[in-house]
């Protein structure tokens, strides 16, 4: 044996698992590239509720309460039980909200339509009441029974499910300038309504597209005839003034609440006047309550410091599961604890702490709820949420801004929060790098996002895009220049991470994102091959940039792919353009139907009155086909959708207007006549609906 080989046995036993535990570290932070639709749809799923900006924007991704991926059923403040959409309401629940509900100008205004017309369209934002408005409004019209409605996949269905002397209501319907709702449409309603003897208020967004169609905008009761409403059925009139003039009520009202918070304070201001409570209670529901208590938690001697640590874990993982956010909570304890008393092992009690006391420390509440996965729904995961929405962001920027002993710990523990496998943890340690960068933006990308950003992995680099893109919608300035100059600039992952935040951010900024990846692409690229790699496949950053663009187009749409059909021209662009299609081509469904994406987005083109977005998509089309490179890929993709079509009609019915369009030139209707003959099943037959498709194409 030589001695080296001696040496390496004797190698100390400690010191070879200390190596076998590195290298299997090594191996769990070595995660596969994400697909950028993919991890769009994680960061929709998991982030805080800000991020609602994004979709609200988004022509193809969620645009509901219901999400796909692991994520909760649960938006704002706290969770309600769902509620199923169609069927009937129970008298029970109207009656209970006559007892409080009071009326308003906007209110009479829409009673009066209804009561004349049969149909009131009520505009207004969410949490507003504008659903109580809506029942109140059908039940003072005279309606009988009341129901309620699933907004329908075309508006002319609306028509079918309006048969019934009733009063319906319709709750959320979109209205946007790809789905217009006609004068046509709600006179061949109104007439339905008439001779069914039935009654009907639809509530949109304030976004909606109505243009010249008649509607109410609902502007609620003021929060002071909502109290009002609320409280003096148990309290009688005698006793509001001077309820009125207290303190905490004064402060209350001086503030925008949610008409379910009204309700709830107004539950605690019954509760004071019969002496259950007293007014620092009551205080406890106005924005300088929830500061003073968050100083209370972070300064004083109780809680203790593993319960201070559950808090920030909570700040972060607001409305995520109980379990995560304490899990998470005794790593973050135990790095704070080193910085407090490093001379001293934390104890860390295994089944020690009770759920009920947290949460009633936290001021939280705990539900159950849904949680969609990849392997299907999961019922009865409990989740933790703030009473109080401010309280999450507050508490974050008190730790950083206010104790800056406790900075390094909080920083590395994040940071540790985005190695971890679970899309949730790696998404809620971008969202709190936002939250932070709000707070203080220098010293937010000097501990957090840059190093993420500059890190060896893809996924630290995804995690710095997150970020960034989080960061950008709350408005922080100077993330617009930061992104710029990153997407343009010589350091790669920044060029990366950039990049990717813009794919991300398109769907709120598509011109401006569309330029800045258009000056990326012209950049010089950074090595001889440019965009392609020795084995004929793109490079790293043309992936990065198709992916890009493939958010782009399958968000916004029709702007973009017009945007696109202009600069394809240019050899800079075309590649790029080309590229990002094709990947977009592939998706093989959206979060609305099981149909692929772009061939229904063709189907709707070519079904309008300006079809010019149906041509470019055919041109994009043509343009793979006759693309040396990408032609059998695109091939492939047809192949599939023509298996897809074997079960689908309107899939089928799609193609053939698809296919029609392109079989116009011989070399496209050779490749198409020879893709359809090819297209088996497993018996060697050509599939049905291929066969179906060579007929009516007359390729015979």
């Amino acid at each position: 044996m030589s001695q080296e080989e001696a040496a390496a046995d004797a190698t100390h036993p400690a010191e070879a698992q200390d190596g076998e535990k590195k290298q299997r570290d090594e191996a769990a932070e070595e995660q596969p590239r994400q697909e950028a639709w993919a991890a769009r749809r994680d960061l929709i799923a998991h982030a805080p509720d800000f991020v609602s900006t994004l979709v609200a924007r988004d022509q193809f991704g969620q645009t509901g309460g219901t999400h796909h991926g692991d994520q909760h059923f649960h938006f704002g403040g706290r969770a309600e039980a769902r509620r199923t959409l169609s069927g009937p309401i129970p008298p029970s629940e109207v009656e209970e909200l006559e007892g409080v509900f009071r009326g308003c100008q906007s209110f009479d205004e829409a009673l009066k339509r209804l009561r004349d017309d049969r149909l009131v369209i009520l505009s207004g934002g969410r949490e507003t009441g504008r659903r109580t408005a809506a029942l109140m409004l059908l039940h003072r019209s005279g309606a009988g029974r009341l129901r309620s409605l699933d907004p329908p996949a075309s508006f002319p269905e609306l028509a079918d499910q309006v048969d019934a002397s009733a009063g319906y209501v319709l709750c959320d319907l979109p209205v946007t300038r790809k789905r217009l709702l006609r004068e046509a449409q709600l006179h061949s309603l109104r007439e339905r309504l008439e001779r069914a003897q039935a009654r009907l208020v639809i509530t949109v967004e304030p976004s909606a597209a109505l243009g010249d169609l008649p509607s109410v905008r609902w502007e609620p009761p003021s929060a002071e005839d909502l109290l009002h409403a609320h409280v003096t059925p148990a309290t009688g009139e005698s006793a509001w003034p001077e309820l009125c003039g207290l303190t905490a009520v004064k402060e209350f009202l001086t503030r925008h609440h949610r008409p379910e918070a009204i309700r709830r304070f107004a539950l605690e201001l019954v509760a004071h006047q019969r002496g259950e409570i007293d007014e620092a209670r009551l205080a406890a529901f106005g924005e300088t309550a929830v500061a003073t208590q968050v100083t209370r938690w972070l300064t004083e001697e109780k809680p203790e410091l593993r319960d201070k640590a559950f808090l920030v874990s909570l700040a972060v993982f607001d409305k995520a599961p109980y379990a995560v956010t304490a899990e998470l909570a005794d790593g973050l304890f135990v790095r704070l604890h080193d910085i407090q008393d490093p001379n001293i092992r934390p104890s860390i009690p295994v089944f020690g702490s009770s759920r009920e006391e947290r949460l009633r420390l936290a001021h939280a509440d705990g539900y159950a709820t849904a949680e969609v996965t990849e392997w299907g729904s999961l019922e009865g995961r409990f989740c933790a949420a703030f009473r109080d929405e401010r309280t999450a962001p507050m508490l974050l920027e008190e730790v950083w801004n206010l104790h800056p002993s406790a900075r390094p710990a909080f920083a590395e523990w994040i940071r540790k929060l985005a190695d971890d496998r679970r899309p949730l943890v790696r998404t809620r340690a971008a969202s709190a790098a936002a939250l932070l960068a709000k707070a203080d933006l220098s010293s937010a990308m000097a501990h957090l996002i840059e190093p993420w950003a500059d890190g060896r992995k893809p996924h630290a680099w995804l995690t710095a895009a997150n970020a960034l893109t989080m960061t950008q919608l709350l408005d922080v300035p100077a993330v617009s220049r930061i992104l710029h100059d990153w997407c343009v600039g010589d350091v790669e992952s920044r060029r990366w991470t950039a990049i990717r935040a813009y794919g991300l951010l398109g769907p709120v900024h598509h011109e401006e994102t569309l330029a800045a990846l258009v000056d990326a692409m012209h950049r010089p690229p950074p090595d001889e091959a440019g965009s392609v790699q020795e084995d004929g496949e793109p490079s790293e950053e043309a992936r990065q940039l198709a992916d890009a663009l493939e958010l782009l187009l399958l968000a916004v749409r029709d702007p973009v792919l017009a945007a696109l059909t202009e600069l394809r021209r240019t050899d800079r662009v075309r590649p790029h353009a080309l590229l990002a299609f094709l990947q977009a081509c592939r998706q093989t469904k959206d979060d609305d139907s099981d149909r692929p994406p772009v061939l229904a987005w063709y189907a709707r083109s070519a079904a309008a009155e300006d079809p010019t977005a149906a041509r470019q998509l055919a041109a994009y089309w043509d343009g793979l086909l006759t693309d040396r490179t990408h032609n059998p890929k695109a091939l492939g993709v047809l192949r599939g959708w023509v298996r897809h079509a074997d079960d689908d009609p309107e899939t089928e019915s799609a193609l053939a207007s698809l296919l029609g369009a392109l079989v116009a030139t011989p070399t496209n209707r050779r490749r198409v006549s020879h893709l359809l003959g090819t297209v088996r099943d497993s018996r060697g037959a050509v599939t049905p609906a291929a066969d179906r498709l060579r007929k009516r194409l007359a390729l015979d």
